[in-house]
């Protein structure tokens, strides 16, 4: 039996329509959510992410201020930014688009927002919180991945999780978030040995490599109806793809995401989301 698809594309409509009305409700109230996004040089596809997000703001009405910086900025001058929108009342969420060019440092960077403006949920303190389960503004794609398990109804207790990440962006955050739904989560990398093995006893599989040169998820070394979260993407032979072949996997698998439509729209829903709560945030300490 063919499995079924997990749509990213109405899942994120499903909240973004929430949303709205979350801003009607605090428009009401003599607020307007704001986002500042900082982007450091002209790379294509940050240039992208970046306008898409502005875009997906003013969709449900959420503010944005846009700075654009010279591949050649300085640290004392990324510093400098970040610290006026800190101190900007009327920006809720910061968001500083990566990677950044090699003379920046990126940890330097991230730590200096304020964690109440943090949504991307990656300042050490708001990384803290979600280890320890206690966060409120949590990174994009993790969340929008557990949002989507919601949606479907898909119970991860006990279940068996395979993950093909460990990155400070999706791996490390999204083994929090799973372990704190009562998930038995397995984190493999690339110095894995019998990655194969490990897949075959999933229940669930996340798989984020984005090489399909090095890597391809096949029915092969997935169980019958295991769910297949695919969050890679990349251009392979022309085509965007993730790192499942999708029109194999749902013939074995329950659930699976498509390349493009599947985690990618969550992403950004996740991030309006995060400035939605960020300005709740600033409400009720401002009183």
């Amino acid at each position: 039996m063919v499995g079924q698809k997990i749509d990213g594309i109405e899942v994120s409509n499903a909240v973004k329509k929430i949303l709205k009305s979350a801003v009607e409700k605090l428009n009401s109230e003599g607020v307007t959510p704001c986002l500042a996004t900082v982007l450091v040089g002209d790379d294509p596809a940050s240039t992208t992410y970046v306008k898409n997000k502005h875009i997906a703001c003013e969709k449900i009405g959420i503010k944005t201020k846009d700075h654009k910086l010279p591949s050649d900025t300085t640290q004392k001058e990324l510093d400098r930014i970040i610290d006026s929108l800190n101190n900007d009342k009327e920006v809720h969420g910061i968001l500083v688009q990566l990677p950044l060019p090699k003379q920046l440092n990126e940890f330097t960077t991230i730590s200096r927002i304020f964690p109440i403006k943090d949504v991307d949920g990656l300042t050490p303190q708001n990384v803290g919180l979600l280890s320890m389960g206690k966060s409120i503004l949590k990174p994009c794609t993790p969340s929008g991945i557990m949002e989507m398990f919601y949606y479907y109804k898909i119970n991860l207790e006990g279940k068996n999780v395979v993950m093909i990440n460990r990155s400070n962006l999706i791996g490390k955050p999204l083994y929090h978030l799973l372990l704190q739904n009562n998930a038995t989560v397995i984190t493999c990398h690339s110095k894995t040995k019998n990655l194969t093995r490990y897949c075959k006893e999933a229940d669930i599989i996340i798989t984020a490599v984005g090489n399909r040169n090095k890597f391809k998820l096949s029915s092969e070394m997935i169980k019958q109806d295991a769910i297949i979260i695919d969050v890679a993407i990349s251009r392979h032979e022309g085509k965007l793809v993730g790192d499942a072949d999708y029109n194999d996997v749902i013939q074995k698998a329950s659930w699976v995401t498509p390349v493009p439509g599947g985690v990618g729209p969550m992403t950004i829903a996740m991030l309006l989301k995060n400035t939605i709560t960020a300005t709740s945030l600033s409400k009720e300490i401002a009183g």
